[in-house]
């Protein structure tokens, strides 16, 4: 379970807003909140994630409901960048492995536009540049946070854990600050707060849930 969920949701950590009127958690109070954490270099999330943003848009149109695209980068840092963001938005244009998937499913038009358009406000993570030095104190801390019972692994197991994060974390050039403060496992994520500014779900992957749990907060 998320350590946010039941806490007062964190500002989300901008850089840029793309698309809408910049606001944030705490100028939004009386509203329900969903946050879709998305990748621009995710196919996942253009089939599933936003349209469902988009969906849930149109259907609580009417409601105290504020809906966010949070675009973030954990990988792929060449492509989940602002310059990307402001094509998808700006033009419908999508790149890499979205394309590519999104073409074969034939969800594109003029071969690397999307059939639809975001309507809610959309903003960038903010991305810190780290240090990129790879120390056994950085992996082991890593590891202690993410395979908890690395230690009961037997050595075959451990070294091939060991050599999966160092390889990771070599290729993480930045840090995604609102990915890393809402511990999110990675996209598509939503992140749905309640009028008081309560963290009441986060989830990773495509949902058939949220309907029921906005609709139970708007009630409240």
């Amino acid at each position: 379970m998320n350590n946010l969920i039941g806490k007062r949701a964190p500002n989300l950590r901008v850089s840029d807003w793309i698309q809408g009127k910049p606001t944030n958690i705490d100028k939004e109070k009386d509203n329900v909140i969903l946050v879709e954490v998305f990748q621009v270099n995710c196919p996942g999330c253009f089939i599933y994630g936003i349209p469902e943003c988009i969906r849930l848009f149109n259907q609580f149109a009417n409601n105290n409901i504020k809906i966010l695209g949070l675009a973030t980068a954990f990988e792929d840092f060449d492509k989940n960048n602002l310059e990307n963001l402001k094509r998808l938005v700006y033009k419908g244009e999508v790149i890499g492995e979205t394309q590519r998937v999104l073409s074969e499913y034939g969800k594109l038009r003029n071969g690397n536009e999307l059939t639809y358009r975001i309507p809610f406000p959309v903003a960038m993570d903010n991305l810190q540049k780290l240090d990129n030095t790879l120390t056994e104190s950085r992996v082991m801390d890593f590891i202690e946070v993410n395979v908890p019972d690395f230690r009961s692994y037997d050595e075959m197991d451990r070294q091939r854990i060991l050599a999966n994060v160092k390889h990771y974390l070599s290729a993480k050039i930045y840090t995604a600050k609102t990915f890393e403060e809402y511990e999110l496992r990675g996209t598509p994520s939503s992140i749905l707060i309640d009028r008081k500014g309560i963290v009441q779900d986060i989830s990773f992957g495509a949902t058939n849930s949220l309907d029921f749990h906005i609709e139970q907060l708007l009630k409240e």
